[in-house]
């Protein structure tokens, strides 16, 4: 591994760790020229994955993206760095495990939403707005009155007995107050 102090390509391995879902390894390393000390990651390279814009261009995939996002959403939050890590690394792993090579912007933003939901309500609604791109005021009041009920946003009203609107009957125009 070359220094990324020095450029010297010889280092040794310090200290080796795995990441809590066992998918990357983390090695501690010191340059046998200059002594100063670095770390890797090393990570098995799946599926090289594509993403499908909105207006059909297509890019690499950069979790970095999804961090900077969720980041956004989740300031100020009771949300810790660890906790918006294990968010982007589980959707980047259900993106990979699809096998897919290109997936949507749209299905990413679905995925993210979900994962932020159980995170934190408040975040997912910062996310929501932004990523459904609300259009108006109503909508934006609808998805939170049913986060509040307990229903997943955009999840069908439960289906039942109506409640009747009761009418009450006017008052004559001589008995109304003017004030």
């Amino acid at each position: 591994m070359r220094c990324p102090f020095c450029h010297a390509s010889d280092s040794r391995v310090l200290d080796s760790r795995q990441t809590d879902d066992g998918s990357v390894v983390r090695r501690r390393r010191a340059c046998d020229r200059c002594g100063r000390r670095f770390t890797t990651y090393e990570r098995v390279e799946g599926v090289l994955l594509s993403v499908i814009k909105k207006d059909g261009t297509i890019e690499p995939f950069e979790s970095n993206k999804i961090r900077t996002g969720v980041l956004i959403a989740c300031e100020k939050r009771p949300v810790t760095e660890e906790q918006i890590r294990e968010l982007v690394v589980s959707v980047e792993n259900q993106l990979r495990d699809e096998g897919r090579s290109e997936v949507s912007t749209a299905e990413i933003g679905r995925l993210v939403m979900r994962e932020l939901q159980k995170l934190d309500e408040v975040a997912y609604i910062r996310f929501a707005s932004v990523y459904q791109e609300f259009a108006s005021p109503q909508r934006f009041i609808e998805t939170v009155a049913e986060l509040s009920q307990g229903r997943p946003p955009g999840a069908a009203v439960p289906s039942g007995p109506r409640r009747r609107r009761v009418r009450r009957p006017r008052e004559p125009e001589s008995d109304r107050k003017l004030f």
